[in-house]
């Protein structure tokens, strides 16, 4: 087992379609910072990791014969969402108001949840629900 304290998440990857097209909205709609592409020739594996404030990355990842493993609208076991905390309930509303002046596909608007969160929730441009909250 591993001591408490000492685990932190390093990343999080996300298989993509259109790898430039979901790197694009990551960097310009989310403000991440984009590393250089990998590429595998052999393999044909291609990724990006984008990096948020602090330690938060996530890793785009493409290779031809991977396909999105759902639609938004499917609800199994795995991952489900990832969220990006902006800071206040007015960053929320404001950055939801971006989205949809943008055309981002909006699946709830800013709301308090029952555990507390207030969040909007958008898909990016692959149908992967990202939590936007306080």
């Amino acid at each position: 087992m591993i001591e408490d304290g000492r685990v932190h998440i390093e990343h999080v990857a996300v298989w993509a379609r259109d790898l430039e097209r979901v790197r694009d909205f990551y960097v310009h709609a989310l403000g991440g910072r984009s590393g250089p592409l990998y590429e595998n020739p052999r393999t044909g594996f291609r990724s990006y990791f984008v990096a948020f404030e602090g330690d938060a990355r996530i890793e785009l990842m493409s290779r031809g014969d991977v396909a999105s493993p759902r639609t938004a609208a499917d609800a199994v076991p795995g991952l489900a969402h990832v969220a990006f905390r902006v800071g206040s309930r007015g960053a929320v509303d404001a950055a939801v108001a971006r989205f949809e002046a943008a055309g981002v596909v909006l699946i709830s608007r800013p709301r308090t949840t029952g555990d507390g969160y207030y969040e909007a929730v958008i898909e990016d441009p692959e149908g992967n629900r990202l939590e936007i909250v306080a």
